[in-house]
């Protein structure tokens, strides 16, 4: 078996990907297609505002987005933004990091030949969209060159085939086992178990992440050098939750039970816990003893795709990809979908949802508004018509 595996999971308005280093899952990606996250786009946008106060300039993308475009990004890095570009100014542009925490898109004018040249090819006019970045699978194939890419759609398949070639394998649905689901499922809340007892809780707020260690039971039964070995077994977990949720900006980690100088005697492992991710990286302490983390931001936290807690589309989502077992078990089984009316209509809103769902289970899934179900009854709610 290779050393890593691509695996993915391909749903009615959703795909989720999974790399797997020797059966460990290492990155999570869930994608819905028809609200990509724009990362590595190509765009033709045009300034709308200098400011030079900010060292950058606001651009308007296609669809009336707006963007920040920064100083080092628009060209040459020594000249001052306002000698670069100029309101009105129709620049080619690569997408670098998607809108998160409520702030736009950053972009780049600094583009390969290859990327200048398409964007110039595309017809003159408003601010246009040239291309689409890659997926999370074309992302991860390019990284681990050596992985198998299986995936449980023929037609996705064919699709990353055209980049990727024969790497692509179709595997029988679902590509993921009840393991990986449950892995995924725990990625959606915000409490990790500890070995050896304890929890992490994650906290995410716009400014930051804050990552609570608890201890549990084992703060007071075990004595002082069990909390302390706690915490430090606690380190890889801490390491591999921040890198599958993609978490992003500054997080904040609260040890349990450990004074802030004993706490600093943990910066050494969790440098080491850190190593295998590089957009992470260790600044240092604060004065309350707090582990200070910074992770570059690029493509949306998980929190952020899925909801905190789990969105009306989050769950409608889930309860399509169950639909779709049952409808791959029983052939030519009707369903019916009841669910809260928030969770219909976000189904509904998300263009290609349903007609997905209909095409491969070969028939429409009727959906029933039912403003006395609970959220948590949509796993339960399909059922022959």
């Amino acid at each position: 078996m290779a050393h890593a595996l691509i695996l993915v999971s391909v749903s009615p308005g959703e795909v989720r990907t999974a790399l797997l280093q020797r059966g460990t899952l290492r990155e999570a990606w869930v994608e819905r297609p028809a609200r990509p996250d724009g990362v590595g786009d190509l765009q033709r946008g045009r300034v709308a505002a200098v400011a030079s106060a900010m060292a950058g300039a606001f651009v308007t993308l296609a669809g009336g987005e707006t963007g920040f475009l920064p100083e080092r990004e628009a060209g040459d890095a020594r000249r001052p933004i306002g000698a670069a570009v100029q309101e009105g100014m129709a620049l080619p542009l690569r997408i670098l990091r998607a809108a998160q925490g409520g702030k736009g898109p950053r972009a780049t004018a600094r583009l390969v030949p290859a990327e200048a040249a398409r964007i110039a090819a595309a017809p003159p006019g408003a601010p246009l969209l040239v291309a689409r970045g890659p997926m999370a699978a074309e992302r991860l194939a390019l990284n681990h060159p050596e992985a198998e890419v299986q995936v449980d759609s023929a037609a996705h398949a064919a699709r990353l085939r055209a980049t990727l070639g024969g790497r692509v394998r179709v595997v029988p649905a679902p590509a993921f086992d009840d393991a990986l689901e449950g892995e995924f499922d725990l990625l959606a809340g915000p409490e990790v178990p500890l070995p050896g007892g304890g929890r992490l809780l994650v906290h995410p707020t716009p400014a930051l992440t804050a990552i609570d260690m608890d201890a549990g039971s084992v703060a007071g039964a075990r004595g002082a050098q069990a909390v302390v070995a706690l915490n430090r077994d606690a380190l890889p977990v801490l390491a591999r939750q921040i890198r599958l949720r993609n978490l992003g900006g500054i997080i904040l980690v609260d040890f349990a039970g450990l004074s802030p100088r004993r706490r600093e005697a943990l910066a050494e492992p969790l440098r080491a816990a850190l190593a295998a991710d590089p957009a992470a990286r260790l600044v240092g302490f604060t004065g309350l003893g707090l582990a200070e983390i910074v992770r570059d931001r690029v493509h949306p936290p998980l929190h952020e795709v899925l909801g905190w807690p789990p969105s009306p589309l989050t769950r409608g989502l889930a309860a399509l990809r169950r639909a779709m077992r049952e409808a791959a078990a029983r052939p030519g089984r009707r369903l019916v979908l009841r669910a809260p009316p928030g969770v219909i209509a976000a189904i509904e809103a998300l263009p290609g949802a349903l007609d997905e769902f209909a095409a491969g289970a070969g028939t429409p899934l009727r959906l029933h508004p039912d403003p006395l179900a609970s959220e948590a009854e949509v796993e339960e709610a399909a059922h022959d018509r």
